[in-house]
């Protein structure tokens, strides 16, 4: 007897089989119960999730030989020939294969002649957006009024490429990826009542990369034996997929802390010769990145269950929050980008020499613990509570530093001596856009007040004030606390509003020097043309 497929095999048979999809479940056996069932029912979603696994039980059930039911036998004969596919009132059509108007007309010749063996004639086509526009049309009639004993069950990846005129016609339901951890615990009773041996994480690592489609992953368990011998263990399944180790993204983020390009050559000489997919290095890396940003702003109890945290955790407290977006949106980019350079491996060199080339690294800081020598540690930042709200912005005062080569402590009487102080601070990134965007109230007995548009209150974060705060310091003698007021009434003496206001004058030189000019004069006279504003910018 021919090998069946573990997908195949296990496909799910009942409504109460089925994993995930408990919306849809819930008002299709409803709807059965209380006998109110639509004449056409469209199922989206990606791929492997059970669009047409639901919609073959829901033709079971309309078919049953017990009658209407929620949930079929799945022992009569119209439940087993549905389940064998030869069940002649059962047809299914591929659009994908079948998209001309002469098929779906010869398709639909049949609508008006009753079932022969079963209760109702269903119609079940997939990849329905396939069908083209003239399809779609001679579909369009029978599916608003087709006679009683036809069901049209509909499914799609892609169901906003329907027309809204179909839409409109069918009850929609949109199927949801499944979790990993669903995936994996459907796989693990797969694996015992096949009396296969594979390891937990083996099947997690599966399930995450079937990117929550079970029929994903139900092909990549068949692979995996097959790889194993029956024996599935996590590093056969890694090696497999192509995946990394998580320690090797932990080894990149080390040497990325540490600011050292030669190891971090080093770490991608180490890589290369486990032959990756840089690609999905990269993806691996945004991945990381991504979780050290959840645990920074909303804490370690937001986390996805099924991501390792310890390691992340010890990220989260040493990488400065800003580098951190950094970082992500660059390795983002590099995949994106990788299919463009001369080869792979060269194009995720260069992603990640790029990373250090725009991270903000503070020369002053002390080596970082557990990174490579000869190079600086970025800035550190302590990750919010998960309970975290809204940042606070009242600081306490800091203990008395001196500054390295001060000279004369500044005097800050006036919004111009802060516009002045402003420029030697050596602010960059977001704290110096913070710095221009605040405005002197006072300062007196070593209490700095600033005041802030409230509408650029997003700046004010707790590592952004800090950051302001501790370069403000060594410029001073004494403790210095400083306080930022968020107010409604824009504060006008700050570095960004007097840029504005220059950008401004610049702008409205510029329209005027367009408009006085004689040959533009010309140009609207003789064609009646206009000038768009939009196109006029300063020399």
């Amino acid at each position: 007897m021919s090998y069946l497929a573990l997908a195949r095999k296990w496909r799910p048979g009942t409504f109460a089989d089925l994993v995930g999809q408990a919306h849809v479940v819930k008002a299709l056996t409803n709807s059965l119960e209380s006998d109110r069932v639509h004449h056409a029912y469209l199922f989206s979603g990606t791929r492997g999730v059970g669009k047409t696994t639901i919609a073959r039980i829901l033709a079971k059930a309309l078919n049953c030989e017990n009658g209407v039911v929620a949930e079929p036998c799945g022992k009569c004969s119209a439940c087993m020939a549905i389940d064998q596919g030869r069940f002649i009132d059962l047809i299914e059509v591929d659009a994908a294969s079948r998209t001309k108007v002469d098929d779906t007309r010869e398709l639909l010749e049949n609508v008006q002649y009753a079932p022969t063996s079963g209760r109702y004639k269903v119609y079940l086509i997939d990849e329905v957006h396939m069908l083209s526009n003239s399809s779609f049309n001679a579909l369009l009639k029978t599916l608003e009024e087709p006679p009683p004993h036809v069901k049209f069950l509909l499914a799609t990846t892609d169901p906003q490429k329907l027309p809204v005129t179909v839409l409109s016609r069918c009850l929609q339901f949109n199927l949801k990826r499944l979790q990993t951890s669903w995936i994996a615990e459907r796989m693990t009773k797969i694996c015992e009542a096949e009396g296969l041996t594979a390891e937990p994480a083996a099947l997690t690592r599966l399930a995450k990369a079937a990117a929550g489609s079970m029929r994903d992953a139900l092909s990549l368990l068949d692979q995996g034996l097959v790889f194993g011998g029956n024996e599935l263990t996590d590093s056969d399944a890694a090696e497999m997929l192509g995946s990394l180790d998580q320690k090797h993204i932990g080894n990149l983020l080390e040497v990325l802390i540490a600011g050292d390009a030669a190891g971090l050559i080093a770490a991608i000489h180490v890589l290369d010769e486990l032959v990756p997919d840089y690609t999905s290095v990269l993806t691996d890396l945004a991945t990381a990145l991504q979780q050290i940003a959840v645990i920074q702003l909303a804490g370690v109890a937001a986390l996805d269950p099924d991501m390792e945290s310890e390691a992340l955790e010890t990220f989260a407290d040493r990488l400065d929050a800003d580098l951190v977006q950094l970082y992500y949106e660059i390795a983002c980019a590099g995949r994106r980008d990788i299919a463009l350079a001369p080869e792979q491996r060269l194009g995720f060199e260069m992603c990640l020499l790029r990373m250090l080339a725009f991270s903000r690294v503070d020369p002053t800081a002390p080596a970082a613990a557990g990174g490579s020598g000869g190079g600086a540690a970025a800035p550190t930042v302590k990750r919010a509570p998960a309970n975290a709200t809204k940042p606070q912005v009242e600081a306490a005062p800091v203990a008395p530093q001196k500054p390295a080569a001060t000279g004369s402590k500044p005097l800050l009487k006036s919004p111009e001596d802060w516009i002045a102080l402003v420029a030697s601070l050596g602010l960059s990134g977001m704290a110096g856009e913070l710095a221009k965007h605040c405005a002197l109230v006072s300062f007196e007995k070593g209490i700095l007040k600033l005041s802030i548009d409230q509408c650029n209150d997003a700046m004010l974060t707790e590592n952004m004030k800090g950051r302001m705060q501790d370069a403000l310091q060594a410029l001073f003698d004494e403790p210095l606390a400083l306080h930022i007021e968020a107010r409604t009434d824009k504060p006008v003496d700050t570095i960004a509003a007097r840029h504005e206001d220059a950008q401004q004058q610049a702008n409205t030189a510029a329209h005027d020097a367009i408009a006085g000019d004689l040959a533009v004069q010309a140009l609207i006279q003789q064609f009646d043309a206009t000038v768009d504003p939009s196109s006029v910018t300063p020399n």
